[in-house]
């Protein structure tokens, strides 16, 4: 099952090297996409922008 690992790489909460790096080796079918400048908070303050790749994943 194809999983999509998405991440703020200025997240201070959950660093991304202690998350998403290694979730997405985990995952046979992983990938990553990270977001420059994007918080911890990225789903409710950049929800367009996430909104609009996670259509775009689930429809592929």
């Amino acid at each position: 099952m194809p999983t999509l690992v998405l991440h703020g790489e200025d997240d201070q909460v959950v660093p991304i090297a202690a998350s998403a790096l290694k979730a997405v080796k985990l995952l046979p079918n992983g990938m990553r996409k990270t977001y420059p400048g994007f918080s911890h908070g990225m789903l409710t303050v950049n929800a367009d922008v996430l909104n609009a790749d996670l259509l775009k994943f689930v429809t592929n």
